[in-house]
């Protein structure tokens, strides 16, 4: 059974770095890129939308979302394309952290904070 869980968790971190080197394809049409950009970046940033410590919902992001948004562009880059790039991808050692979708993840938090906190503000005041 691990060994089924390790072969598949390998899978995603290689279709991960192949789907994030096919969005800088130019043979990826404009729409997988844009829908794959966004993946990429909510997959490789090293801020989760959904914090781990919170229990089951936590990890939720991390065996769900990601591969289903990963399923989904994958199905929208053309096989020649998506072969290449998953070539290439078993060939690079280093996975790339996206910085900017870490800021996005932090604004995305700060702002409901920010709500919440004008909402508690709001219905004590009355």
């Amino acid at each position: 059974m691990w060994s089924g869980v390790r072969q598949w968790a390998r899978a995603i971190k290689r279709d991960t770095l192949a789907t994030y080197l096919a969005v800088r394809d130019a043979r990826t049409p404009w729409y997988a890129k844009t829908v794959g950009l966004v993946v990429v970046a909510y997959a490789l940033s090293p801020i989760d939308l959904i914090p781990d410590f919170i229990p089951i919902v936590g990890y939720l992001d991390d065996v769900v979302l990601a591969p289903l948004g990963l399923w989904m562009v994958i199905r929208l880059i053309p096989n020649a394309v998506m072969a290449d790039c998953r070539a290439r991808a078993e060939a690079i050692s280093e996975r790339p952290v996206s910085r900017v979708a870490a800021a996005v993840i932090v604004a995305i938090w700060l702002a409901a904070a920010i709500l919440a906190g004008g909402w508690l503000i709001t219905a004590a005041g009355r």
